[in-house]
């Protein structure tokens, strides 16, 4: 099988645009394929590297378009709150949120921003830093606290030169003005669902106190155990919250997890589906080199004479003929993995995407290539090892 391959080189190096144009197809083929899934996984990593690893351990829960209609709805209160803790496993923390539209004054600056009433440690369950500054203390939920926190892009609207902590600003809500101070400042960072930059978070005790006495809450906010348990949780939750109305969607339940898994499996379709489409180029490419491989066997009829004249049985030439065939897919299939790693590296340079490359597309597609390689030389090696010896040695 050696002298076979050094044969088969040999027979390339005499025929070198035969071999390029035969080359060609496979390493189209291989590259095309390599070229797709890393984009697909490269674009998949900068979806999650934009949500940030905080927030896949949450699942937000508010009122679904059927709670309004319902006369059975549910609403989103202490005795709700309760409920959840006795009735669904693997749940850490529960926390009830009110938004509220906001405009922020600053002397003669102004901004909106998403306003957030909050309880006591919601900021720390989503793993947010502060720039500077402190985070809300149970106290301040209690006693309802005239304290805010700012998000970064507020922060420097209102604040150019980074100087906030202490300041007194002026929030406008439902066109009621309330005064507070700035106690801390968020780092610029995501959150998943939530996006702190644009958003500023007030004590949801001054809410209940001072804007909405009472207030049913707009969101419920939970931290489950293990963010792997995200899925199962919401799906839970929605059993039960279906189960205990009667009426389905009832209430919005979204999880960053699931939607990062849902996103998973729809770009691993699109992946596999634009594969298959670039596979079929090396389907073409062996067609190709079927034929090249035919040609090859009519020109080297008499070296096929010689070589059964002297004792080489069928299945040496057939062997021969499916070296060469396989030879050069495998080499295609090399160049064409080191083509589509450096097509795939610069498109990811210029998109800014972190580079994921799946090892196992590129394996796949090699050893493909070189089956590929030894299928569509079947036929040809076949009429090799099936010529008369003296009807070769008389051909022309």
């Amino acid at each position: 099988m050696f002298e076979d391959f050094i044969n088969a080189l040999q027979n390339f190096k005499q025929n070198k645009t035969r071999t390029f144009l035969s080359l060609l197809g496979v390493i189209i083929g291989v590259a095309s394929v390599i070229l797709i899934t890393t984009l697909g996984q490269s674009a998949t990593e900068n979806v999650k590297k934009s949500f940030g690893s905080s927030g896949l351990d949450i699942i937000k829960i508010s009122s679904g378009f059927m709670n309004r209609r319902s006369a059975s709805g549910i609403q989103i209160n202490e005795s709700f709150r309760t409920e959840l803790w006795e009735n669904i496993e693997n749940i850490k923390k529960i926390h009830f949120i009110n938004n509220l539209s906001a405009t922020l004054v600053y002397g003669d600056l102004s901004v909106n921003g998403s306003g957030v009433a909050i309880e006591h440690d919601y900021l720390q369950m989503y793993n947010f830093e502060l720039e500077y500054g402190n985070f809300f203390s149970v106290t301040d939920n209690i006693s309802g606290s005239q304290k805010i926190i700012l998000g970064s892009e507020v922060a420097q609207a209102l604040f150019p030169e980074g100087n906030a902590l202490g300041k007194k600003i002026i929030l406008i809500s439902s066109n009621i003005r309330f005064g507070f101070e700035v106690v801390g400042v968020l780092k610029e960072q995501s959150g998943g669902m939530e996006n702190p930059s644009t958003s500023v978070y007030i004590p949801r005790g001054f809410y209940s106190k001072k804007i909405q006495p009472n207030p049913i809450a707009s969101s419920i906010v939970c931290q489950v155990t293990d963010q792997k348990l995200s899925t199962k949780v919401a799906e839970n939750i929605k059993s039960y919250v279906e189960e205990k109305s009667g009426v389905e969607n009832i209430l919005n339940i979204m999880s960053m997890a699931t939607f990062l898994e849902q996103y998973d499996q729809i770009m691993g379709t699109m992946t596999l589906l634009l594969s298959g489409v670039a596979a079929i180029s090396l389907l073409v490419g062996g067609v190709g080199i079927m034929n090249i491989m035919i040609v090859t066997v009519t020109e080297r009829k008499k070296e096929i004479g010689i070589r059964k004249a002297l004792g080489a049985s069928p299945r040496a030439i057939k062997l021969q003929f499916l070296v060469e065939s396989a030879t050069i897919t495998l080499f295609g299939g090399f160049l064409g993995v080191i083509v589509g790693i450096a097509l795939s590296g610069i498109v990811v340079f210029a998109m800014n995407w972190e580079f994921a490359i799946q090892w196992g597309a590129c394996l796949l597609s090699f050893f493909f290539s070189a089956f590929v390689g030894v299928f569509f030389g079947l036929n040809p090696a076949s009429r090799a090892a099936k010529l008369d010896p003296v009807a070769a040695l008389s051909a022309e």
